[in-house]
């Protein structure tokens, strides 16, 4: 008996939370303590349930992110944009942790564009400090340590204010011996940018006699993109929030071969569930192609 309400219970927090109209009636009751507590519950046998399934099948190794939606996330809460991108970084530290959680050895997230910096100032610099806190707070968090994850800063690096790039050059030197997982993130990045300067660097390379132009092919190219270094450079799976569904120049070159999930979920409302989801969206593509 227990076992049938059990399995009734998983039935019905699946079919809720998948519903657009389930959806309206969480965002309208939000406020309801009550609400709060039964949502969890179902959150937490949802995710349960995915994750058993998740285990059966091999992981993606590498897992790209577009975080989308902060501002937008922050206004429909009667919020500034500034916090939304609050909210939107305390979500990445739990996405980081569940990813680690699940044995996703690389975490690769979009976190400002190139274009970002057409912003107002007020709102870049905003950001650009909440950067370099983060930054130092992960060189200085134990589990950075304890679970030996590299950290890298990739984008135009000479862009960013003094201070953003002092953290994320700290950072980086701290961190690059540690090889049992790795998170880059991606800061004044632009894909298109990535590739140019891959083939200025190509060009001087050439002209110093280090290599012959008929030496170019796509592997060598490869090695002087931003994520060179990885043992797997390119992401299996590439997700997005915010219900867009466009690349946004991110990593272009790299992700040729991805898998892309989109989700109409704001990054700051991003839940176990949804990395779950496409975690198990990625797999069952797999399996159809026999993988």
């Amino acid at each position: 008996m227990v076992r049938m309400v059990k399995k009734k219970l998983e039935e019905f927090g699946e079919r809720a939370i998948e519903t657009q109209f389930a959806r309206q009636v969480i965002h309208s009751m939000k406020h309801n303590r009550l609400f709060r507590l039964v949502y969890r519950e179902m959150e937490r046998i949802y995710a349960k349930k995915l994750l058993e399934e998740v285990k059966q099948h091999p992981l993606p190794r590498h897992v790209a992110i577009i975080m989308d939606g902060n501002r937008r996330y922050a206004l429909m809460q009667g919020l500034p944009p500034q916090k939304g991108h609050e909210m939107g970084k305390n979500k990445l530290e739990e996405v980081v942790r569940w990813s680690n959680e699940l044995g996703i050895k690389i975490l690769t997230v979009f976190a400002f564009s190139t274009d970002n910096f057409k912003r107002s100032k007020e709102e870049v610099e905003h950001l650009m400090n909440l950067f370099e806190r983060d930054l130092r707070r992960i060189a200085d968090d134990k589990r950075t340590d304890e679970n030996r994850v590299r950290i890298r800063v990739i984008g135009q690096i000479d862009l960013l204010p003094e201070n953003v790039r002092r953290a994320a050059l700290e950072v980086m030197e701290k961190t690059k011996h540690y090889d049992n997982y790795y998170c880059n993130i991606a800061i004044g990045y632009g894909g298109r940018e990535e590739i140019t300067e891959a083939m200025r660097k190509i060009a001087m390379d050439v002209k110093a006699g280090k290599i012959r132009p008929e030496d170019i092919d796509k592997e060598l190219l490869s090695s002087y993109l931003y994520t060179s270094y990885l043992p797997i450079p390119d992401p299996d799976l590439v997700l997005r929030t915010s219900g867009e569904e466009r690349i946004s120049n991110f990593l272009l070159w790299q992700l040729a071969y991805s898998e892309l999930y989109f989700t109409d979920v704001y990054w700051p409302s991003f839940k176990k569930t949804d990395l779950l989801k496409a975690v198990l969206s990625y797999q069952r593509r797999q399996k159809r192609y026999g993988k």
